[in-house]
Protein backbone atom coordinates (compact mmCIF):
# COMPACT_ATOMS: atom_id res chain seq x y z
CA UNK A 1 0.00 0.00 0.00
CA UNK A 2 1.23 3.48 -0.86
CA UNK A 3 2.59 5.31 2.19
CA UNK A 4 0.89 8.45 3.47
CA UNK A 5 3.89 10.45 2.27
CA UNK A 6 3.63 9.02 -1.25
CA UNK A 7 -0.11 9.65 -1.36
CA UNK A 8 0.41 13.23 -0.19
CA UNK A 9 2.92 13.72 -3.01
CA UNK A 10 0.45 12.33 -5.56
CA UNK A 11 -2.29 14.62 -4.26
CA UNK A 12 0.05 17.61 -4.54
CA UNK A 13 0.83 16.60 -8.12
CA UNK A 14 -2.89 16.36 -8.87
CA UNK A 15 -3.46 19.80 -7.37
CA UNK A 16 -0.68 21.31 -9.47
CA UNK A 17 -1.93 19.57 -12.62
CA UNK A 18 -5.47 20.85 -12.18
CA UNK A 19 -4.33 24.40 -11.42
CA UNK A 20 -1.90 24.67 -14.34
CA UNK A 21 -4.51 25.41 -16.99
CA UNK A 22 -6.48 28.21 -15.27
CA UNK A 23 -3.34 29.83 -13.82
CA UNK A 24 -1.61 29.75 -17.22
CA UNK A 25 -4.71 31.25 -18.85
CA UNK A 26 -4.67 34.00 -16.21
CA UNK A 27 -1.05 34.82 -17.07
CA UNK A 28 -1.77 34.76 -20.81
CA UNK A 29 -4.69 37.12 -20.32
CA UNK A 30 -2.53 39.58 -18.39
CA UNK A 31 0.19 39.43 -21.08
CA UNK A 32 -2.36 40.13 -23.81
CA UNK A 33 -3.96 42.94 -21.84
CA UNK A 34 -0.60 44.66 -21.37
CA UNK A 35 0.04 44.85 -25.12
CA UNK A 36 -3.48 45.17 -26.52
CA UNK A 37 -4.89 48.58 -27.50
CA UNK A 38 -8.12 47.54 -29.20
CA UNK A 39 -10.99 48.06 -26.74
CA UNK A 40 -12.92 45.00 -27.88
CA UNK A 41 -9.86 42.80 -27.46
CA UNK A 42 -9.11 44.35 -24.06
CA UNK A 43 -12.65 43.48 -22.97
CA UNK A 44 -12.06 39.91 -24.19
CA UNK A 45 -8.80 39.77 -22.22
CA UNK A 46 -10.51 41.00 -19.07
CA UNK A 47 -13.20 38.34 -19.51
CA UNK A 48 -10.51 35.66 -19.87
CA UNK A 49 -8.73 36.93 -16.76
CA UNK A 50 -11.97 36.97 -14.77
CA UNK A 51 -12.97 33.44 -15.79
CA UNK A 52 -9.47 32.07 -15.15
CA UNK A 53 -9.28 33.71 -11.72
CA UNK A 54 -12.70 32.31 -10.80
CA UNK A 55 -11.68 28.83 -11.97
CA UNK A 56 -8.45 28.96 -9.97
CA UNK A 57 -10.27 30.12 -6.84
CA UNK A 58 -12.92 27.39 -7.19
CA UNK A 59 -10.28 24.68 -7.54
CA UNK A 60 -8.38 25.96 -4.50
CA UNK A 61 -11.58 25.92 -2.42
CA UNK A 62 -12.23 22.38 -3.60
CA UNK A 63 -8.70 21.17 -2.79
CA UNK A 64 -8.80 22.83 0.65
CA UNK A 65 -11.77 20.66 1.60
CA UNK A 66 -11.02 17.53 -0.44
CA UNK A 67 -7.31 17.21 0.39
CA UNK A 68 -6.64 19.54 3.34
CA UNK A 69 -7.60 19.90 6.99
CA UNK A 70 -10.04 22.77 6.31
CA UNK A 71 -11.93 23.49 9.55
CA UNK A 72 -9.85 20.96 11.49
CA UNK A 73 -9.58 17.19 11.76
CA UNK A 74 -12.77 15.78 13.29
CA UNK A 75 -14.78 18.91 12.59
CA UNK A 76 -18.37 18.94 11.37
CA UNK A 77 -18.62 20.71 8.01
CA UNK A 78 -21.81 22.43 6.78
CA UNK A 79 -22.77 20.72 3.51
CA UNK A 80 -23.50 24.04 1.85
CA UNK A 81 -19.73 24.49 1.41
CA UNK A 82 -19.03 21.27 -0.54
CA UNK A 83 -22.26 21.80 -2.46
CA UNK A 84 -21.02 25.22 -3.56
CA UNK A 85 -17.56 24.08 -4.65
CA UNK A 86 -18.94 21.10 -6.58
CA UNK A 87 -21.42 23.36 -8.37
CA UNK A 88 -18.66 25.87 -9.18
CA UNK A 89 -16.36 23.22 -10.66
CA UNK A 90 -19.10 21.42 -12.56
CA UNK A 91 -20.46 24.64 -14.01
CA UNK A 92 -17.19 26.05 -15.34
CA UNK A 93 -17.70 24.81 -18.89
CA UNK A 94 -21.48 24.51 -18.73
CA UNK A 95 -21.46 20.81 -19.67
CA UNK A 96 -22.24 19.24 -16.30
CA UNK A 97 -25.46 19.74 -14.34
CA UNK A 98 -25.46 18.95 -10.61
CA UNK A 99 -28.36 17.20 -8.88
CA UNK A 100 -27.79 17.63 -5.13
CA UNK A 101 -29.63 15.24 -2.81
CA UNK A 102 -27.61 15.31 0.40
CA UNK A 103 -29.99 15.46 3.37
CA UNK A 104 -27.81 16.23 6.43
CA UNK A 105 -26.99 19.83 7.32
CA UNK A 106 -23.46 18.80 8.30
CA UNK A 107 -21.08 15.86 7.90
CA UNK A 108 -17.77 14.96 9.53
CA UNK A 109 -14.78 16.26 7.58
CA UNK A 110 -13.69 12.74 6.61
CA UNK A 111 -17.10 12.10 5.03
CA UNK A 112 -16.92 15.44 3.19
CA UNK A 113 -13.50 14.45 1.82
CA UNK A 114 -14.91 11.16 0.54
CA UNK A 115 -17.92 12.92 -0.98
CA UNK A 116 -15.78 15.54 -2.75
CA UNK A 117 -13.26 13.05 -4.11
CA UNK A 118 -16.00 10.75 -5.39
CA UNK A 119 -17.60 13.80 -7.01
CA UNK A 120 -14.24 14.64 -8.64
CA UNK A 121 -14.02 11.11 -10.05
CA UNK A 122 -17.57 11.49 -11.35
CA UNK A 123 -16.80 14.82 -13.01
CA UNK A 124 -13.66 13.37 -14.61
CA UNK A 125 -15.84 10.60 -16.07
CA UNK A 126 -18.19 13.08 -17.76
CA UNK A 127 -15.81 14.01 -20.57
CA UNK A 128 -18.76 14.82 -22.87
CA UNK A 129 -20.92 16.38 -20.19
CA UNK A 130 -23.99 15.06 -18.43
CA UNK A 131 -25.47 15.03 -14.94
CA UNK A 132 -23.68 14.56 -11.63
CA UNK A 133 -26.02 13.42 -8.85
CA UNK A 134 -24.61 13.68 -5.32
CA UNK A 135 -26.36 12.16 -2.33
CA UNK A 136 -25.55 11.64 1.35
CA UNK A 137 -27.55 10.23 4.22
CA UNK A 138 -26.59 9.93 7.87
CA UNK A 139 -28.13 7.21 9.99
CA UNK A 140 -27.44 5.06 13.04
CA UNK A 141 -25.02 2.85 11.08
CA UNK A 142 -23.04 5.80 9.76
CA UNK A 143 -22.91 7.95 6.65
CA UNK A 144 -23.80 6.65 3.20
CA UNK A 145 -22.52 8.61 0.20
CA UNK A 146 -23.62 8.03 -3.39
CA UNK A 147 -22.41 9.78 -6.55
CA UNK A 148 -23.90 9.04 -9.96
CA UNK A 149 -22.38 10.38 -13.18
CA UNK A 150 -24.65 9.98 -16.18
CA UNK A 151 -23.81 11.04 -19.72
CA UNK A 152 -22.56 9.83 -23.10
CA UNK A 153 -19.37 7.76 -23.23
CA UNK A 154 -18.43 7.62 -19.57
CA UNK A 155 -14.66 7.61 -19.00
CA UNK A 156 -13.73 5.40 -16.05
CA UNK A 157 -10.27 3.85 -16.22
CA UNK A 158 -9.39 0.47 -14.80
CA UNK A 159 -6.60 2.12 -12.81
CA UNK A 160 -9.12 4.33 -10.99
CA UNK A 161 -11.39 1.34 -10.35
CA UNK A 162 -8.50 -0.69 -8.92
CA UNK A 163 -7.40 2.24 -6.75
CA UNK A 164 -10.91 2.34 -5.29
CA UNK A 165 -10.73 -1.43 -4.72
CA UNK A 166 -7.27 -1.19 -3.16
CA UNK A 167 -5.77 -3.59 -5.74
CA UNK A 168 -3.70 -1.14 -7.82
CA UNK A 169 0.05 -1.83 -7.40
CA UNK A 170 2.11 1.01 -5.93
CA UNK A 171 4.18 1.13 -9.12
CA UNK A 172 1.07 2.07 -11.14
CA UNK A 173 -0.18 4.86 -8.86
CA UNK A 174 -0.24 8.31 -10.47
CA UNK A 175 -1.76 11.68 -9.68
CA UNK A 176 -4.73 10.66 -11.87
CA UNK A 177 -5.75 7.97 -9.37
CA UNK A 178 -4.86 9.97 -6.24
CA UNK A 179 -8.48 10.95 -5.39
CA UNK A 180 -9.56 7.29 -5.66
CA UNK A 181 -6.64 6.17 -3.50
CA UNK A 182 -7.54 8.79 -0.88
CA UNK A 183 -11.18 7.63 -0.84
CA UNK A 184 -10.05 4.05 -0.31
CA UNK A 185 -7.65 5.02 2.49
CA UNK A 186 -10.23 7.14 4.32
CA UNK A 187 -12.89 4.44 4.07
CA UNK A 188 -10.53 1.73 5.36
CA UNK A 189 -9.41 3.92 8.25
CA UNK A 190 -13.06 4.40 9.25
CA UNK A 191 -13.85 0.69 8.95
CA UNK A 192 -16.05 1.44 5.96
CA UNK A 193 -16.34 0.34 2.36
CA UNK A 194 -16.28 1.68 -1.20
CA UNK A 195 -18.33 0.47 -4.15
CA UNK A 196 -18.46 1.27 -7.85
CA UNK A 197 -20.26 0.12 -10.99
CA UNK A 198 -20.05 1.48 -14.51
CA UNK A 199 -21.71 1.23 -17.91
CA UNK A 200 -21.29 3.10 -21.19
CA UNK A 201 -23.53 5.95 -20.03
CA UNK A 202 -23.36 5.79 -16.24
CA UNK A 203 -20.91 5.55 -13.34
CA UNK A 204 -22.14 4.77 -9.83
CA UNK A 205 -19.85 5.41 -6.86
CA UNK A 206 -20.63 4.82 -3.22
CA UNK A 207 -19.11 4.71 0.23
CA UNK A 208 -20.32 3.66 3.64
CA UNK A 209 -18.55 5.24 6.62
CA UNK A 210 -19.45 4.01 10.12
CA UNK A 211 -19.72 6.66 12.82
CA UNK A 212 -16.73 7.06 15.08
Amino acid sequence: MTSSTDLAALLCSRLCHDLTSPVSALGNGLDLLASEEDEAMRAHCLDLIGRSAAASAARLRFFRLAFGAAAGIGAEVPLEEPRTVISELAGQDGKIAVDWAAAPATLPLVAVKVLLNLAAIGMDALVRGGTLAVGAERGEAGTEIVVRAQGPRISFGEDVARALDGTLPDSERTSRVAPAALVRLLAVEQGGSVQHASADDMLLLGAMLPDG
